[in-house]
């Protein structure tokens, strides 16, 4: 029997206190201000605010139920989710951010028909409100964020408000405020607004984002010294030219001002082509600049993809040994050791029902199953299936031998691969991994004997 606490209150008479869903709907003012652990007359603490907390308040009490709902609709709205559940989502909030956008564009032109408009209007209506509804899911949620596991759940909502996801959200939404106040939806500043507020929502689906700032904050000593040497390019330059062009072309090189235009657009090698100096030492300038700005970009480039190639390094790294520790022959292998093995097993990803292996393929390799699962089609005639931590491949590695059977997947699967120049270079200074795979390809061997035996 659930029992539900009431906060004793100094008043005999009841406080009758409004759903949430008619708070949600007033406003986002009337959201945020119900967010705020605040007390009534009475001194009890807002209804929103104890629920958010997950404690009992005047009514229905937040269940293990309802906490394992909100994990199930965190996942599917988290950007990185592999689930078919969280596909499909990303699938349509893109698509309906697709029709949103163009909606817009459409409006901005003013010889569109105008029988059209009205559904124009009503596709607008509809993608606010799904944004919307959106925003409020993911603040339900926000207590699930792994960065706000430690705070509570009041906590973790102003949290993620505040936060660029959150704030982000927040101005895709404003569209809905800006149409509920009579503001008009036709027009192309209108327009501009809109799109400047919907695209920014692209950003949540681009995990490449997040990859950019960790690699501008591991690089920020080398970027500052391009940058440095950018700057002082550009002041040479532009002082240089106004020099010898301030004479024939005041109006192009007359100030600083003017010149460094000149400057940056050469430096840049764009070029284009308003402002041209016509003294011999200007165009010298000129010439020297440009062939500046080819290495400074160049220099740029090659930070930038060091960058790029160090921290999918690091990714791929982090992601391989997460699956590593998931197979249980690896877990009673020290740390050193499996970092060793970490730098030698290589990703697949396979969707169902395709082939992995077929029989009489060269025996070069083996698999171990992260998640997901296979079936290996014996040449009697059986099969056997194998789920997360079990490995294939063994038999033919060692003996040195084809494939004997064929292996495809019955459902999406990762596979962490060994090759056998790293199987073997890791046998011989790691005899747990090797003793421990070759008791189990004794054993399916025995299997395989035992099973052509009742033959």
């Amino acid at each position: 029997m659930r029992v539900s606490r009431r906060v004793p209150s100094s008043n005999t008479t009841s406080v009758k206190v409004p759903p949430i869903s008619t708070a949600i709907r007033k406003s986002l003012a009337t959201l945020i201000r119900y967010l705020l652990p605040r007390r009534g007359r009475d001194r009890r603490p807002g209804l929103l605010s104890l629920q958010l907390a997950g404690q009992a308040a005047y009514g229905r009490s937040v269940t293990a139920a309802s906490k394992k709902l909100r994990w199930q609709v965190f996942s599917v709205l988290r950007p990185s989710e592999p689930s078919p559940a969280a596909r499909r989502w990303r699938t349509f909030h893109l698509t309906v951010l697709a029709v949103g956008l163009l909606a817009v564009i459409l409006l901005s032109i003013d010889e569109f028909a105008s029988g059209h408009r009205v559904y124009l209007r009503g596709a607008i209506w509809i993608v606010t409100i799904i944004f919307l509804v959106e925003y409020l899911a993911r603040l339900w949620v926000a207590p699930e964020i792994p960065a706000y596991v430690d705070k509570s759940p009041t906590r973790a909502r102003l949290h993620w408000i505040v936060s660029l996801p959150g704030l982000i959200g927040l101005l895709a939404i404003m569209p809905v405020v800006m149409m509920t106040g009579g503001y008009s939806i036709s027009g192309a500043d209108t327009a501009s607004v809109f799109c400047i507020l919907w695209i920014l929502k692209l950003g949540l689906h681009a995990p490449a984002f997040g990859t950019l700032a960790r690699v501008i904050s591991n690089e920020r000593a080398p970027i500052a010294s391009v940058l440095i040497v950018f700057a002082i390019l550009l002041m040479a330059a532009a002082t240089a030219a106004h020099m010898f062009e301030r004479v024939k072309q005041p109006e192009a090189f007359g100030n600083l001002p003017n010149a460094m235009w000149w400057a940056v657009v050469t430096l840049t090698t764009t070029g284009y082509g308003d402002v041209v100096p016509l003294t011999a030492g200007g165009r010298m300038i000129g010439s020297l600049l440009m062939i500046s700005g080819i290495a400074v970009l160049a220099l740029m480039t090659g930070v930038l993809a060091t960058g790029f190639a160090q921290e999918e390094r690091r990714r791929e790294y982090l992601r391989v040994w997460d699956q590593v520790s998931r197979v249980p022959i690896f877990a009673s292998l020290g740390v050193v050791t499996l970092s060793e093995i970490v730098g030698k097993l290589r990703t697949r990803y396979y969707p169902a029902h395709v082939t992995v292996l077929r029989r009489g393929d060269p025996g070069d390799s083996m698999f171990f199953i992260s998640n997901g699962e296979v079936e290996v089609r014996l040449p009697t005639g059986g099969s056997v299936r194998l789920d997360d931590g079990a490995f294939f491949g063994e038999m033919a590695l060692l003996n040195r031998q084809p494939r004997a059977a064929s292996v495809a997947t019955t459902r999406p699967t990762t596979l962490l691969v060994l090759y056998a120049s790293d199987f073997y270079e890791i046998a011989s200074h790691i005899p747990a991994l090797a003793e421990a795979v070759e008791n189990e390809a004794k054993r399916r061997r025995e299997e395989n004997l035992g099973r052509e035996g009742k033959r």
